[in-house]
């Protein structure tokens, strides 16, 4: 049961043309669904989650530079906590159960003027009474799934005499995203980049092959010979290991003196930690790759659950990370967990949370699947299994997850 209304738990990404990450969307729970949660004022109540959970990202830097869009209702449009949030950092998603009322229009005027970007959403009509709204807006978003191809290809010219940024929502497939690319969509927002649907046929370059051996021998726990060899095939890795191995032992004062050194004093874990990241990166065009962010997130996230759920069990969160890191692997190689799982000597415990769900990880992984959906339900559900875990606390490890995950890919720019 969700223990205070006062928490935020994910971010959806929004892309650019080039599938780069552009923005996110913050999503929020008030918990008024499942819970039964004493709260007089639903709308005070989402206030208050975005005032909290604002202040949790902007102090911890986990939106990285990029904006947040933030989804408001009618009141909260008109509350002076809108005030306070960065308008660098926040676009304000105007929702269609919002009426385009003068005081609406002249409120978004105000917000406009204050240098918040207005995300207008909803529009399937761009009837008369929407067009001061749609004058305002820096972004139209539309929401794919409720209208058919023709209907969309004869929406999208009727936005465009607007001069806006148009966004399609919920974008499920590499199907869809190219219909939008067709025509004219400048953002995209959706989980498509993160279904296999999207890479089927696609080759791993030689540098992602080379990652895939390399981690099966870590998890093999190959000889440091063997290792070594590996290694030495790869000059690029090894080049980019060393860069590493140096950054985690800045401290030390010998000098690394072969791959062998520089592989002992990274440690197995950073090393299978780094190779599992990599494989994500390998193949990313410049800029942050939104796979490899929402894999790092998943598997920080994971590992801050697990050390709560069973404390001081090292193994435990280990694999924890593991299981997240490997949970969108299919997505990226193209394949089904089944035949990776066959490629990859992982423990038993791993396999069973990845094949189905069981084991003790599994609902684990259900629970930070579930943060990054639209579906209240379904993470309450989720976290009702984790009697360790209260809403409060997934918050915070999230937040710390998302600053992992950012300061990551951060570091993959600076090193690329």
């Amino acid at each position: 049961m969700l223990d205070s209304p006062q928490i935020f738990f994910g971010r959806q990404p929004i892309l650019d043309r080039q599938q780069q990450l552009f923005a996110y969307q913050l999503l929020f729970r008030d918990g008024l669904a499942a819970t039964g949660a004493d709260i007089t004022d639903p709308t005070q109540a989402t206030a208050t989650v975005i005032a909290n959970a604002f202040t949790e990202l902007a102090s911890n830097n986990a939106l990285g530079p990029y904006r947040c869009f933030i989804s408001i209702d009618h009141e909260l449009l008109f509350s002076d906590l809108i005030e306070a949030l960065p308008p660098q950092l926040v676009g304000l998603e105007i929702l269609e159960t919002i009426p385009p009322s003068a005081e609406v229009v002249a409120r978004c005027q105000q917000l406009h003027e204050r240098g918040l970007t207005l995300v207008i959403n909803g529009i399937i009509e761009p009837d008369a009474a929407y067009r001061p709204l749609l004058a305002l807006a820096d972004i139209i978003k539309v929401g794919i799934m409720t209208l058919d191809d023709e209907r969309l290809a004869q929406l999208v010219p009727q936005l465009k005499r607007f001069g806006k940024t148009l966004l399609a929502e919920k974008v499920e497939s590499a199907e869809q995203f190219a219909v939008c690319q067709g025509l004219g969509f400048d953002l995209f927002q959706g989980y498509y980049f993160a279904r296999p649907t999207i890479v089927v046929g696609k080759k791993l370059n030689p540098s992602q092959l080379a990652l895939v051996r390399l981690l099966g021998l870590v998890l093999e726990d190959a000889e440091t010979s063997t290792i070594e060899n590996a290694f030495k095939l790869e000059p690029g890795l090894t080049v980019n290991m060393l860069r590493l191995t140096n950054s985690v032992s800045c401290g030390l004062a010998t000098k690394i003196t072969s791959l062998r050194h520089a592989i002992t004093i990274l440690g197995r874990r950073q090393l299978q930690r780094w190779l599992q990241l990599l494989i994500y990166s390998g193949g990313a065009a410049q800029g942050v790759d939104p796979l490899l962010q929402l894999a790092a997130t998943r598997g920080r996230l994971m590992e801050l659950l697990a050390d709560r759920a069973h404390a001081r069990n090292r193994e435990f969160s280990d694999q924890a990370f593991m299981v997240g890191i490997i949970s969108l692997m299919p997505a990226l190689l193209g394949t089904d967990m089944t035949d990776l799982l066959e490629q990859l000597p992982v423990a038993q415990r791993v396999k069973q949370a990845l094949s189905g769900y069981g084991g003790a990880l599994g609902p684990l992984l259900q629970l930070v699947e579930a943060t990054e959906q639209t579906d209240p339900q379904a993470l309450e559900e989720a976290l009702s299994h984790q009697p360790a875990i209260n809403a409060d606390f997934l918050g915070a490890c999230l937040a710390q997850a998302l600053k992992w995950a950012n300061n990551l890919g951060q570091e993959q720019d600076a090193t690329g």
